[in-house]
């Protein structure tokens, strides 16, 4: 099979699967530009409440595919950033489901998802310093906010690898599994996601990441959903919630 981005939709979950394993999942220029418009047909699709990010087998992401940066530079990291953003800004809770190597690339889609679950044994890596390219700063930035100047320094500066407990233990991922856990645990918590309010996911998610100058059109959003008035609804009937409110 080509390398190419699998996509499948299941009770509410989007599942993005990076497959590449002959170069342990390396994205090729193909692949980066193929990913923002798979993200917007996620974004567009009312069936997904959530997303989950992957890869093949026993490794999320070695990053890109070496021999694409080799060909055209400038382009593979313009394509690379433009599906980094769209990422970032997909409407819905994003995860990574993250094993074996997340480096490069790959740390890259990790952290503009919102959450990173790993398996112990996954390892972490950007590695721009080891091949002369400079780091975005809009990536730099999403790095530093999850673990920090000093963190973030280390590893850019040095483009040496972490493991699964460094990474929980400065922030860089949210939470560490054992082996042939890590499955099942993001499954479970996806349920968990799709299963709340999108209308409390979506404006959190803006105000998370800045945009904090919105609360009118959320408190609109709010009143004319709905989802308040059945949120109570169902904690005082002890029921689960139906919320209707959609992205």
């Amino acid at each position: 099979m080509e390398p190419q981005l699998l996509d499948d939709v299941a009770d509410g979950v989007a599942t993005v699967v990076i497959h590449h394993p002959a170069k342990r999942n390396a994205m090729t220029a193909a692949m980066w530009g193929a990913l923002p418009a798979l993200l917007d047909r996620l974004a567009a699709d009312p069936a997904v409440r959530a997303l989950v990010l992957t890869g093949e087998g026993g490794t999320f992401c070695a990053g890109a595919d070496i021999s694409t940066l080799r060909e055209a530079p400038g382009e593979a990291q313009e394509l690379a950033g433009l599906a980094e953003e769209t990422l970032a800004a997909f409407p819905k809770p994003t995860l990574a489901a993250i094993r074996g190597h997340c480096v490069g690339g790959g740390s890259q889609l990790a952290a503009a998802c919102d959450l990173r679950f790993a398996e112990e044994g996954a390892l972490f890596g950007i590695t721009p310093a080891k091949l002369g390219l400079v780091y975005p700063a809009s990536s730099t930035r999403r790095l530093v906010s999850l673990v920090g100047p000093a963190t973030a320094k280390y590893l850019l500066f040095s483009g040496e690898l972490i493991d699964a407990a460094r990474a929980l233990r400065t922030g860089l991922v949210d939470e560490v599994l054992p082996m042939g856990e890590l499955d099942k645990r993001v499954a479970e918590f996806a349920r968990v996601l799709v299963a709340r309010s999108q209308l409390t996911q979506a404006a959190a998610k803006e105000f998370a990441n800045g945009r904090t100058d919105r609360d009118a059109h959320w408190a609109e959003q709010a009143h004319g959903s709905g989802d308040t008035a059945e949120g109570v609804a169902a904690f005082l009937e002890r029921r689960a919630p139906r919320f209707t409110w959609t992205v």
